[in-house]
């Protein structure tokens, strides 16, 4: 399809160029009616009929503002803009539009929707750009039906490939590649970069914090510099299960006071990797899980992450070393086995001072900053440059039905993201 530039009313200079708030908002609140919950929030999982609805409403909107759309193996969606010089690889932007079981109408949407009003906005303005521009829509971004997460930007990247993803399975047995082909979207173009998928000339993110610091600076915009890495653990502690009245304190083998002296240790490794340092421990189960017996096993998982390669590796150490010390003390034995390990990242320069500049010239107070957590952009950042914006969501709360954010906030995200990529694509003569 080619693209229909409407004629400018006015002539508009480049530097005035700006969305509109409330088309942005309109189509936030239009695609969260697709899985509304009774609280507020979203529940559209990857690759449901919901997720179906979703994409559809998203392939009728690009192309309405006249996108052609290419649906590769790994049902990552890109709306493809033409730009002056087509053999210029595309600027890009995007996320993802599933959501959590209990999930809000901005985590990922947003990012996916200010690329959609970029979009019409150069269209509303009649502008052409030199590069093509691209907006993506990630297969399977939260994790929440499929593992492993960040699934099709995965893929693109080639940090895992196409048919271990196709052959991931739900909770009842469905397959990625059977969901794809069930809601009709099993695309045939190359999935990954490396398999012929068209490489970026640049990527953009944008996203709602998900956490609490730009509200709590009471900043409008975060810069984000790049994203924590990550080590995750399962970590078993076994004793001896034995009744709890008969048996002596000094003669248990209680593995919950053994496993609780290291969930400890996992705040006091993150305080002491302060202010980047992140220790969690998420799940714990104990076994047998019984009021009056000693409990004989306890497993649970632990997520640390850090800026930096270096940090991450202290803490790794650190953890490993608490562990085996544990052991050596008698009575307890402790396994820890890292399940995922992903590496920190620093986003490109350019594009982060591409997205530095818009805001100041936006007059907008602005922080660098770094995620926390994963996005589409870290896999995404492997083989193209890239970068993220943030912009604050109320009280830091995010994969909740409560999730929210002020349209303020979002468009100016927004306007600072469209400056951005025109500053990359370039504008037409």
């Amino acid at each position: 399809m080619t693209t229909t530039l409407t004629p400018p009313r006015a002539a508009v200079r480049l530097a005035d160029l700006a969305i509109d708030p409330q088309r942005l908002w309109a189509s936030l609140m239009e695609l969260a009616r697709i899985g509304a919950t009774d609280k507020g929030g979203v529940c559209r999982l990857a690759l449901t009929d919901l997720d179906r609805q979703g994409r559809e409403l998203f392939v009728r909107w690009v192309e309405e503002a006249g996108c052609s759309v290419r649906v590769d193996a790994i049902g990552n969606l890109f709306a493809r803009r033409p730009g002056q010089n087509p053999a210029l690889p595309a600027v890009a932007t995007g996320s993802h539009i599933d959501t959590q079981p209990t999930g809000g109408k901005f985590d990922g949407n947003y990012g996916v929707l200010a690329g959609l009003e970029v979009l019409r906005t150069l269209n509303d303005a009649g502008i052409r750009t030199e590069a093509p521009l691209e907006v993506c829509v990630w297969t399977n971004e939260e994790g929440s039906r499929f593992v492993p997460v960040m699934m099709g930007s995965g893929v693109y990247a080639g940090a895992f490939t196409l048919d271990h993803a196709l052959t991931a399975a739900d909770r009842d047995g469905i397959t990625v590649d059977s969901a794809l082909r069930s809601i009709g979207f099993a695309g045939e173009s190359p999935a990954s970069v490396a398999s012929g998928a068209p490489a970026f000339g640049a990527y953009f993110e944008a996203h709602i914090e998900q956490g609490p610091v730009l509200e709590d600076a009471d900043i409008p915009l975060g810069v984000v510099t790049g994203a924590l890495g990550q080590r995750w653990y399962d970590v078993v502690v076994t004793g001896q299960e034995a009744h709890a009245g008969p048996t002596p304190m000094k003669l248990r083998r209680d593995a919950l006071q053994g496993a609780t002296g290291l969930m400890q240790m996992v705040n006091r490794i993150a305080m002491d990797e302060q202010p980047d340092g992140r220790g969690t421990v998420g799940y714990v189960h104990v076994h047998p899980n019984s009021r009056n017996v000693i409990p004989g096993r306890v497993t649970f998982t632990v997520d640390l992450r850090h800026a930096d390669d270096e940090g991450l590796n202290r803490m790794d150490t650190r953890i490993r070393q608490a562990c085996a010390a544990l052991q050596a003390q008698g009575g307890l034995s402790v396994t820890i086995e890292q399940t995922v390990y992903f590496p920190p990242v620093r986003f490109a320069d350019a594009l982060v001072n591409a997205v530095r500049e818009g805001a100041a010239r936006a007059g907008l107070p602005h922080l660098d900053i770094v995620s926390g957590a994963g996005h589409d952009a870290v896999y995404v950042a492997r083989v193209a440059p890239a970068a993220m914006i943030f912009v604050p969501c109320k009280d830091g709360i995010s994969h909740n039905e409560i999730e929210d954010a002020r349209p303020e906030h979002l468009a100016a995200g927004c306007n600072v993201l469209l400056h951005a990529m025109l500053d990359q694509a370039g504008v037409a003569a």
